[in-house]
């Protein structure tokens, strides 16, 4: 994930490093969607259809979905094998199906037990929560305030464009230390070189890469044995997940699991829709290179004053940008996850297409979804959260998809 394939491939996790993901949704899937890859490119063309091929998903083998490797019903499979360039490389292992919104952060010295942990996950509204370690040390001489956690289990709490960076993961798992930009430049760290750390007792540590965290105040992590090594604080901390939920009441409860000397901090972002960008200067001809040049020209095409955010933020949360198209448990289908009626309805053939309008193919359906967003008030920031209700009904979908577009924005503006 350290580019975004422009003009020649699609990145799967896109090209946003941001905090925000997905998580389930009702009238969808029961499963998690989200999934980042940042070696696994699928080419975009292979979903404009030649004028002398049979469009839309019912089309003979060798049709336009090349990479489609478990159709949903009513998709024909075609006869290509996978591309290699769908293989996920590297020794971390695959990136997560899912990833988390660490809405809150609750802290305490005597860290937290197995029953306060347990009574935390059943509180209402939580979807998920993480333990990690911590503590203050110090680094090449500097103060810093690093993380123990598991690898496998924390990926699924970091932005995207970290999520799916095979080599943070690596690092890490190999026992190095992962800090993020600033801290490396405070830190005077370079990839490649060993550095003292210095907790209980002071070794040193091989310093992987810098990436963006998800947690504010963390400067680095490192994995599980490093901070049993180090002697930092055992599950200090614990990450919570809980979107839509009324924060203030929420962590009063959860300070009144743990106790006296906790400490729950929001970590939610305030979103401005007023300030997400609008795409300008944009082709809206011709076929788009990447999802992000999708997500642009359809919202430049289709609803001018509606920011290309929106869509991206809907499109991850949907499919993980293509990479679960469905069907879910309601069989909506697709990546933006159209129910059938609905794309009866909205459905348009999009960007060099030709024949019917393709529910499975992005570049007719990022195009619909923002032609629908906008007929229901999307290009007015006054009623844009009522355009992404109506696109799925859930308060908590609306801030997810807000939050997480307002963080694409300050990375892609």
């Amino acid at each position: 994930m350290y580019s975004l394939c422009p003009y020649k491939v699609l990145y799967i996790v896109l090209f946003l490093p941001e905090r925000r993901a997905a998580l389930v949704r009702s009238r969808r899937r029961a499963a998690q969607l989200f999934a980042v890859t940042a070696a696994a490119c699928a080419t975009l063309a292979a979903f404009a259809v030649p004028a002398s091929a049979s469009p839309g998903p019912s089309g003979p083998s060798g049709s336009s979905f090349g990479f489609t490797v478990t159709p949903p019903p009513g998709v024909a499979a075609t006869s290509q094998r996978v591309s290699d360039t769908l293989k996920v490389p590297g020794s971390a292992g695959g990136p997560p199906r899912q990833l988390f919104v660490p809405d809150l952060i609750a802290t305490t010295p005597s860290g937290i037990g197995p029953e306060q942990l347990a009574r935390i996950t059943k509180l209402p509204g939580i979807r998920a929560v993480l333990p990690i370690d911590g503590g203050k040390v110090t680094v090449n001489g500097q103060s810093a305030n690093v993380l123990g956690v598991s690898p496998g289990a924390f990926r699924s709490w970091t932005p995207p464009q970290t999520a799916a960076a095979n080599t943070v993961w690596t690092d890490l798992s190999r026992g190095r230390l992962v800090s993020t930009p600033a801290a490396a430049g405070k830190l005077h760290l370079s990839a490649g070189h060993s550095y003292p750390v210095s907790a209980a007792v002071q070794v040193q540590v091989p310093f992987g890469a810098p990436a963006a965290l998800s947690v504010p105040g963390a400067d680095a992590i490192v994995d599980r044995a490093r901070s049993a090594q180090l002697g930092l604080a055992k599950n200090f901390a614990v990450l919570i997940n809980a979107p839509g939920v009324n924060l203030v009441t929420l962590m009063a409860k959860v300070k009144s699991v743990i106790g006296r000397g906790a400490q729950v901090i929001n970590l939610v972002p305030v979103v401005t829709v007023s300030k997400l960008p609008v795409a300008v200067n944009v082709p809206t001809s011709g076929v788009p290179a990447s999802y992000l040049m999708l997500y642009k020209a359809s919202a430049a095409k289709y609803c001018p004053s509606m920011s290309w955010t929106v869509l991206a933020a809907i499109g991850q949360i949907e499919s993980g940008h293509g990479t679960n198209d469905g069907p879910s448990s309601a069989g909506a289908l697709g990546p933006m996850q159209f129910m059938p009626a609905t794309w009866a309805e909205w459905g348009i053939v999009g960007f060099g297409q030709t024949g019917p309008p393709d529910i499975m193919n992005p570049l007719d359906a990022v195009p619909s979804a923002a032609r629908m967003l906008c007929a229901d008030g999307a290009a007015n920031p006054a009623t844009l959260r009522g355009a992404i209700f109506a696109y799925n009904h859930a308060n908590w979908y609306v801030d997810e998809v807000l939050a997480l577009a307002s963080e694409y924005a300050q990375n892609y503006p």
